[in-house]
C-alpha cells in the first residue's frame, strides 16, 4: 500500500510540474505578445478641444498668438508676400495649406500633441531630431526656401503655438487621427491620363486650371495656393511622394471636406496626386543626402539614389506593391509608403 501511494505520490508531483511549467511558458509568451502591443485610447475629444487664440488675453499669450500667425499666415511674413527684409522662403505656401485648420484637423497632419513625440528619429536625416529642426525641414523643402535661426523670436513663436496646441496631450500619448489616413494603394502605375482628368473636374475651381491658384481680389495672398510651379513647394517635400499626396488629397480636398466623407476613391486620389507632382517645380539641391540609410527611404520618393534597382519613374508612379515586396524579402523591412 505504502508503494502504491509513493508512486501516486511521484505521478502527482511529475504532473502538477509540468502544469506548472506549461503555466510559465505561456505567461511569458503572452506577455512578450503585449509588451508589442500598443494601447490605443480613444483621445479623439482633443481635436473639439478650444484652440482659438482670440480667446487668449493676458500678456504671456503674445507669443502664442504671434506664432499662429506665423502660421496660418506664413507667405506673407516670411514668404512670397513677406517684406524682403523678412523674407526666408520663395513660394506661396503657409503651414496651414498642409495642415489644415491652423494645425487641428483630424488626418491633415494637425499639430495637436507633436511637441509631445520630439526629440523623434527621423530617417531621412538617420538622427534624432528636434522640433525646431523639423519645422526647419519644411522651410527648406515645402515652403522652398532656407532655415529659419532656432534662436529668433519667429521660431520661438511657432514653438510656442505648437507647444499651445500640445497643452491637453500627455507626454509621448499617441494621439488618434494624427498624420495622415492611409489610402488602399492601387496595385498598378498612375494613370495620368485619368489624374488630368480628376483634376480638371475637381480642383480647377480653386486652384485653376493651370494650377496656379487663386489670388485674393487684393493680390495680398492666395486664397487656394498654387500645386506647381516657382511658388509650390520644392521636389525634396514631402508632398512630391505619391503615395503621401494621394493620402492627403483623398480626405481633405476638395477644400471642405474631411476624412468622415471623402468625395474621392482611392484610385482617383492616386492619380491626381501622380499627375500634380508631374508637373515643374523648384529643385531641391543636395537631395542625393536624404535618408542616409537608403533602406528607410519612402518607396514613391521620387528622386534616387535607391537601396534597389527599381527605375525612378516606377519609384514616382508605380506600381509599388513590387517594391514593397522587395524590401520585404531582402531586408525584412514592412513598408507602407
Amino acid at each position: 500500500m505504502n508503494e502504491q501511494l509513493r508512486r501516486l505520490a511521484g505521478y502527482f508531483n511529475r504532473a502538477l510540474f509540468c502544469c506548472l511549467l506549461i503555466c510559465l511558458v505561456l505567461f511569458f509568451i503572452v506577455a512578450k505578445q503585449s509588451s508589442f502591443q500598443e494601447t490605443v485610447t480613444d483621445n479623439s475629444f482633443l481635436y473639439t478641444m478650444n484652440y482659438d487664440v482670440s480667446s487668449l488675453s493676458d500678456h504671456s499669450s503674445a507669443q502664442i498668438k504671434y506664432g499662429h500667425r506665423l502660421f496660418t499666415q506664413t507667405n506673407q511674413m516670411l514668404g512670397a508676400f513677406s517684406d524682403s527684409t523678412q523674407q526666408i522662403y520663395n513660394s506661396a505656401l503657409s503651414c496651414d495649406n498642409c495642415h489644415l485648420n491652423a494645425g487641428t484637423q483630424a488626418y491633415a497632419m494637425p499639430m495637436i500633441g507633436v511637441s509631445k513625440i520630439f526629440p523623434q528619429f527621423r530617417g531621412r536625416e538617420n538622427k534624432i531630431g528636434t522640433l525646431e529642426e523639423r519645422i526647419n525641414g519644411c522651410f527648406e523643402r515645402s515652403m522652398n526656401g532656407v532655415v529659419l535661426e532656432e534662436s529668433s523670436a519667429e521660431m520661438k513663436a511657432l514653438i510656442a503655438y505648437i507647444d499651445w496646441l500640445s497643452r491637453y496631450v500627455q507626454k509621448d500619448e499617441k494621439l488618434i487621427r494624427r498624420g495622415l489616413k492611409s489610402i488602399e494603394i492601387p496595385a498598378r502605375k498612375v494613370d495620368l491620363s485619368n489624374g488630368e482628368a480628376v483634376f480638371q473636374r475637381e480642383c480647377t475651381r480653386c486652384h485653376g486650371e493651370d494650377g496656379q491658384g487663386q489670388l485674393l481680389a487684393d493680390q495680398s495672398d492666395y486664397e487656394y495656393p498654387p500645386l506647381w510651379g516657382s511658388q509650390s513647394y520644392n521636389n525634396g517635400a514631402g508632398m512630391t511622394r505619391v503615395i503621401t499626396a494621394a493620402s492627403f488629397i483623398k480626405y481633405n480636398m476638395p477644400f471642405g471636406i474631411d476624412y468622415r466623407e471623402p468625395l474621392l476613391s482611392d484610385e482617383d486620389a492616386y492619380d491626381v496626386a501622380g499627375y500634380i507632382n508631374q508637373q515643374k517645380r523648384p529643385e531641391k539641391a543636395n537631395r542625393e543626402v536624404d535618408f542616409p540609410d537608403l533602406k528607410k527611404k519612402p518607396v514613391s520618393t521620387p528622386y534616387g539614389p535607391y537601396a534597389d534597382d527599381f527605375s525612378i519613374a516606377q519609384h514616382q508612379l508605380g506600381p509599388f506593391q513590387p517594391i514593397m515586396r522587395f524590401y520585404e524579402e531582402e531586408f525584412g523591412i514592412k513598408k507602407t509608403k
